[in-house]
C-alpha cells in the first residue's frame, strides 16, 4: 500500500478519538499510521522498507540513542499498529498490521505545547488497550534552565529564569493568579517539571517503565495499566494532604506544607522501587523535592501542619511513621499487625534510637511496639526526648 494523506484508520469512533487528540490546534500532527497485511514474502519485504523507513524518522529527528530508546521499549518490528507523530506538519498513513487497534503511540512533538495535559494524556489513555505503549518527550524545568543558560552570563541567566520561574511556576499555581495567568498566556506552553509529568501519567493511569534525556528533553515510555484517576483536581498549593495508614487500617488525610513537585504523591512508588529507601526511611534519590523544599525539610518546617492532625486525634506526637498503602505492605507481616494497634506519630522512634537504614527503621518500630505494648503511653514520653536531643545535637534529623 502506497503512502497517502490519513483518511480512516479504523471505526468511525476510533477515527474521532484520534482527531480529538492528535489533530489539535497544536503543531504535532499524525506522521506514520502503520498496519500489517498479507503474509507472502514480497509483504514481508515491503514491510521492511516500511520499518527502516519508520526507523529513520525516528533517527532523523531524535537521534540514534532515541531511536534505540524507543525500539527498547517497543520493538519496530512487531506485528503491532503505531502511531507517530511528530512536530511537523506532514500527515501520512502506511498499512503494516490486520488490526486497526492502536498498541503503541510514539510521540515525538514536545508535551509542553499541549494545550491541557489533564485533557491530553487521558484521552491517549482512551486510545491505546490495556498494556499499550506510550512514548513522548517533554522539556522539564531542568532542561529548560539548560537552554536559558546557554548564551548568557550565569548571573543574566539566573535573572531570567527566576522572572520566569515566578511567573510560569508560582503565578501560574496560585488560585488567585492563575486565572489571569492563563488569559495572558493561553497556554501556549506548560512549564513542568519531570517528577510533575511522569506524576501526571500515573495519574492518568499509566505506569512508567522508563527515561531518557537526550536533545536536552527527557523521553519517557509508559504503559497503560488502567483508567485516568478519578481525581480531577489535585492540589498543586502550599499546604496539601496526604492519605496514610493509620489506627485500625483507616485512610488518614496527613497535613505537610508541600515540598515536593505537584503530582508527586503518584509516583511514591515508582521512585522506591527504582531507589529504595535512604537512612530515615525515606525513598532514596527523591527527585520529587524541590530545591527548596530541602531546606525546609531540613528545618522541619513541612512537618508543622501535623499539628492539625494531632488536634483532631488521627497522629500522636510520638509513634510509627504514618505509610502508604505501598510503604505499609512493604513492610513484614507482623509488623503490619502490630502497627494498626496504635496511632502514628509526628516523631517516628528510629529518630529517637539513632537507627538508619530501612532495616534499622524496622528495628526501631519493632522496639518502640514492644516497650508501647509493655510499659504504655509513659513510653512516648521517654523517646520523644531522646528524639529531641538527637535532633539538636544534629545526631539524627526525621527528614
Amino acid at each position: 500500500m502506497e503512502e497517502k494523506m490519513v483518511a480512516s484508520v479504523g471505526s468511525p469512533q476510533l477515527d474521532e478519538e484520534i482527531k480529538k487528540v492528535f489533530l489539535s490546534e497544536s503543531t504535532e500532527k499524525v506522521l506514520k499510521f502503520f498496519s500489517r497485511q498479507g503474509k507472502a514474502s514480497s509483504h514481508d519485504e515491503e514491510f521492511s522498507k516500511k520499518e527502516q523507513k519508520l526507523k529513520k524518522i525516528i533517527q532523523d529527528e531524535a537521534g540514534e540513542d532515541i531511536l534505540r530508546f524507543i525500539t527498547e521499549q517497543a520493538p519496530l518490528n512487531s506485528d503491532r499498529t503505531i502511531l507517530l507523530l511528530s512536530s511537523t506538519d506532514i500527515t501520512y498513513e502506511v498499512s503494516l498490521s490486520n488490526s486497526s487497534q492502536i498498541k503503541t503511540v510514539i510521540d515525538l512533538g514536545v508535551i509542553n505545547y499541549k494545550n491541557d495535559l489533564n485533557t491530553y494524556f487521558p484521552l491517549v489513555n482512551s486510545v491505546l488497550p490495556d498494556a499499550g505503549i506510550y512514548i513522548g518527550c517533554v522539556e522539564t524545568t531542568k532542561h529548560r534552565w539548560i537552554r536559558f543558560s546557554k548564551g548568557h552570563r550565569w548571573i543574566s541567566a539566573k535573572v531570567m529564569w527566576m522572572f520566569d520561574f515566578m511567573v510560569n511556576r508560582v503565578f501560574a499555581r496560585l488560585s488567585f493568579t492563575k486565572s489571569v495567568y492563563s488569559l495572558l498566556s493561553r497556554n501556549r506552553y506548560f512549564v513542568v517539571s519531570k517528577a510533575e509529568v511522569l506524576g501526571r501519567l500515573s495519574h492518568a493511569g499509566f505506569e512508567i517503565i522508563g527515561y531518557e534525556e537526550a536533545n536536552n528533553l527527557m523521553y519517557f515510555s509508559a504503559m497503560k495499566t488502567g483508567f485516568p484517576s478519578k481525581k480531577k483536581n489535585v492540589p498543586d498549593g502550599l499546604l496539601l494532604k496526604m492519605r496514610r495508614v493509620s489506627k485500625g487500617g483507616k485512610m488518614i488525610g496527613i497535613y505537610k506544607v508541600r515540598t515536593m513537585h505537584p503530582y508527586s504523591e503518584y509516583i511514591q512508588d515508582y521512585v522506591v522501587k527504582m531507589n529504595g529507601y535512604n537512612d530515615v526511611g525515606k525513598p532514596n534519590y527523591d527527585f520529587r523535592i524541590t530545591s527548596w523544599g530541602k531546606l525546609i525539610r531540613k528545618l522541619h518546617i513541612d512537618e508543622i501542619p501535623q499539628l492539625i492532625n494531632v488536634l483532631k486525634g488521627e497522629l500522636a506526637i510520638v509513634g510509627v511513621r504514618p505509610l502508604t498503602q505501598f510503604g505499609f505492605k512493604s513492610l513484614p507481616e507482623d509488623l503490619q499487625k502490630e502497627r494498626i494497634k496504635y496511632r502514628p506519630g509526628c516523631i517516628p522512634p528510629n529518630v529517637a534510637l539513632g537507627l538508619t537504614g530501612f532495616d534499622g527503621v524496622v528495628r526501631a518500630e519493632r522496639i518502640y511496639l514492644h516497650s508501647r505494648k509493655k510499659y504504655g503511653v509513659l513510653v512516648n514520653f521517654k523517646y520523644f526526648w531522646m528524639a529531641i536531643y538527637n535532633m539538636v545535637t544534629k545526631r539524627k534529623l526525621s527528614a
